[in-house]
């Protein structure tokens, strides 16, 4: 291994561009966050009232660098009068940067209608400009824009640099303008070490659009979409970049989010980078083996009933706090009743059955998480708690006899009406639209669970997105399913805020929703036109068909096996329960029939 692939440590910036809100906002938040370095994009200065000197003076008083000025545009292949123009253009942006104190200016490839496609004339005008810079200190960085007019890939822009042979004259690498065209990063190694001034990491999802808008709206924080970054940072540190990892995220709802959390989205991006480079010392994530239980707050008695006639127990009460313990088999809900809940249910905490609770909040701590304060008596487990970024706290937890959460509840002789709830499958959790790729780098990061691929579904209220983080041991599965619309303004349908479930296992879906249907629970009625659908798409035995029908129950097949599920009505206004069968393997949701579900859930509401 070679000197550059052991070093740990890097330095870590982000393009100004990346955050919303002035300047000033923008170095606020990109200190507090922990990096340190900014790339100054030329549009937040022009709107700043303080001269390039002050931006330098109060970045260094945030203990932030000035990394890089960008970006300088459309200079190369030019005819000589616009060569001329260029070049003064040039000379007083370079005034600018020693003011700032950037040595590193971004030239991008040009789009503009004067060049012309002659890379000898290029790399002579790219030599005059580092030539200028050079005499100042100074060095140009050149970028391949994916949608340049002649110059779109890493490959071309290093012909032409090579070409120029300046010292001052180096590449700027851009994961989303390599990436985003399918260019093969391995050549990367290739290219000396020295040469390589600027890196720019941005992920995103794989879009089949004009790369321009793709780039301009839907980049990503790194792990955040589906480019392989680990794999192209690792071509360019083999390679011998020195520099730092720097972000350039354009994104629409980045910019218009608070900056100080979307510096932390940031900064944890980047350090989940670094871990999977084998780079940094987080500490693993520890195993995790299960959901240990789901607190739903609630100030109404409708969730305790449903849960009742879903045939739970309730086998605990809280030896200090208004929180009620119900279980059937090895799933534990807790209903807490405190002053603080409100009328409306909500899934308020996650707890997850870790191999190591310690190191899990450690770990999450050097993440970023914000650690919640929390008040517990003597004799109480002391349980660490972090903040999801849609507020649901989530717990690390162990149990089982001896230093178990369970420990703090008093047994309650609640009776078991036992209906073949054997544990639970996964928690949905609808995030607002802004945090919904937040969250799916928060549980992938922190708690090292794995993201499934985006999914799509068209409800009957707008487009739903839903991508689910899963990990686990032989001895328990998490799943955690994030669910997001992009709308929801006004009065009219779902009207339900951001609803949420808690989706049971057990071992003979018709058995159990026999069952509960005995003892009263809410069931979700669903229209006859969804079984003479199914009997159309997958000819279930005519049976088994029936016995969905009168019992409500949806069904699904993928390449595995299949899925038997059915639902609660909406308690407390926002939470429902659903339980599931998977057979021979079924990976999926049942996402299909999720709009069949929304649609009866409406019904059910209007009465």
């Amino acid at each position: 291994m070679s000197s550059t692939e052991a070093r740990t440590e890097f330095r870590r910036a982000i393009a100004t561009v990346c955050l919303s809100g002035t300047l000033e906002d923008k170095l606020t938040a990109a200190a507090a966050a922990g990096f340190d370095g900014v790339e100054i994009f030329e549009s937040d200065l022009l709107a700043s009232p303080w001269s390039p000197k002050q931006v330098r003076e109060h970045c260094a008083d945030l203990g932030l660098s000035v990394d890089l000025y960008q970006p300088f545009r459309d200079f190369e292949a030019v005819a000589p009068v616009v060569l001329a123009a260029n070049l003064r253009r040039a000379e007083l942006k370079f005034d600018v940067m020693e003011q700032l104190g950037a040595d590193t200016m971004l030239v991008c490839s040009t789009v503009s209608p004067d060049a012309v496609d002659d890379d000898d004339l290029a790399a002579e005008q790219l030599h005059t400009l580092a030539e200028r810079a050079a005499a100042r200190g100074l060095r140009i960085a050149y970028e391949a824009l994916a949608w340049g007019r002649f110059v779109n890939t890493y490959e071309h822009s290093w012909r032409i640099v090579r070409r120029a042979a300046h010292p001052a004259l180096g590449l700027c690498l851009d994961s989303f303008h390599i990436l985003s065209r399918g260019s093969d990063p391995a050549a990367i190694r290739t290219i000396p070490g020295e040469k390589l001034f600027f890196l720019q990491l941005a992920d995103a999802p794989r879009l089949e659009m004009d790369v321009l808008q793709w780039s301009r709206h839907h980049r990503l924080f790194p792990g955040q979409g589906a480019f392989d970054l680990r794999a192209f940072t690792g071509h360019v540190r083999a390679a011998g970049y020195e520099g730092p990892l720097s972000l350039e995220v354009f994104n629409d709802v980045f910019r218009q989010a608070d900056p100080g959390p979307a510096a932390v989205d940031a900064m944890r991006s980047l350090l989940a980078l670094e871990e999977s480079l084998g780079a940094t010392s987080l500490p693993a994530a520890p195993a995790l083996s299960g959901h240990a239980f789901t607190e739903i707050a609630t100030a109404g008695a409708e969730v305790g009933q449903a849960l009742a006639a879903l045939g739970f127990a309730h086998v605990g009460q809280h030896r200090t706090k208004p929180v009620a313990l119900w279980q059937q088999g090895e799933a534990r809900i807790l209903v807490n009743s405190s002053a603080a809940a409100e009328e409306t249910a909500s899934v308020a905490a996650l707890g997850v059955e870790s191999a190591d609770p310690v190191t899990s909040a450690d770990r999450a701590q050097r993440l970023l998480a914000p650690v919640l304060p929390r008040t517990h008596s003597a004799g109480e487990a002391d349980l660490s708690a972090v903040a999801a970024p849609d507020g649901t706290s989530v717990f690390f937890c162990r149990t089982g006899p001896g230093d178990s959460w369970l420990d703090d509840f008093a047994a309650v002789a609640g009776k078991a009406k036992d209906a073949g709830v054997t544990g639970v499958d996964h928690v949905s959790l609808t995030q607002p639209f802004d945090h919904f790729d937040e969250a799916a780098l928060f549980y992938r990061a922190v708690l090292g669970l794995e993201p499934d691929p985006v999914t799509e579904f068209a409800a009957p209220f707008g487009l739903v997105r839903s991508r689910t983080v899963r990990g686990g041991t032989e001895n328990g599965t998490v799943r955690i399913a994030l669910d997001s619309a992009l709308l929801r303004r006004g009065d009219w349908a779902p009207g339900v805020r951001e609803p949420q479930h808690i989706a049971f296992t057990t071992a003979d879906a018709l058995a159990s929703a026999r069952a509960m249907r005995d003892l009263g629970a809410p069931l979700l009625p669903i229209p006859g036109n969804y079984y003479d659908d199914l009997d159309a798409r997958l000819a279930p035995p005519p049976d088994l068909l029936e016995a969905l029908r009168a019992h409500s129950i949806l069904y699904d097949r993928d390449e595995h096996g299949a899925l038997l599920h059915f639902f609660t009505e909406i308690l407390g206004g926002r939470v429902f329960f659903e339980v599931l069968q998977r057979l021979d393997g079924y990976a999926g949701y049942g996402a299909v029939n999720a709009p069949v579900r929304m649609a009866a859930h409406r019904r059910s509401r209007l009465g």
